[in-house]
């Protein structure tokens, strides 16, 4: 199985993303839409940087039970209630992504949305992962 991570130069420098990723081989794990929320069901309260973190984590701890690791992430959606902000802790929220899933940057987007599921969310990531 092969990931490889396509960054035209006719395109602006990607900056914690890749512009494409292909894949050759392997099997598809869709990831479904993590929140910050424990393992009781609860959102935990805090930060947009803290909150993103917890949803990392629960999306890398979905795709470790699935057999994967942070490299094998084709693409993450990122949902925010409010970009502006998220767009503010960018540089903090780099170094998080950074810590939890390494310099493998998936293709991504961010998404403005009014709500999520979980009301008191701040954020919520998706994702497809390719597994040898």
């Amino acid at each position: 199985m092969t990931l490889r991570r396509v960054n035209p130069a006719g395109l602006s420098p990607p900056t914690g993303f890749s512009h494409a990723v292909t894949v050759t081989g392997g099997r598809l794990v869709f990831l479904a839409g993590q929140t910050a929320l424990d393992a009781g069901g609860r959102i935990v309260p805090g930060t947009l940087p803290e909150q993103f973190e917890r949803a990392l984590g629960n999306l890398l701890a979905a795709l470790r039970a699935a057999g994967g690791e942070p490299r094998d992430l084709a693409r993450v959606t990122v949902y925010a209630t409010d970009v502006g902000a998220y767009r503010s802790h960018a540089p903090e929220l780099g170094r998080i992504w950074r810590r939890l899933a390494g310099r493998h940057y998936p293709a991504m987007a961010v998404v403005g949305t009014t709500r999520l599921w979980d009301e008191e969310a701040l954020v919520e990531l998706d994702g497809v992962a390719v597994l040898p």
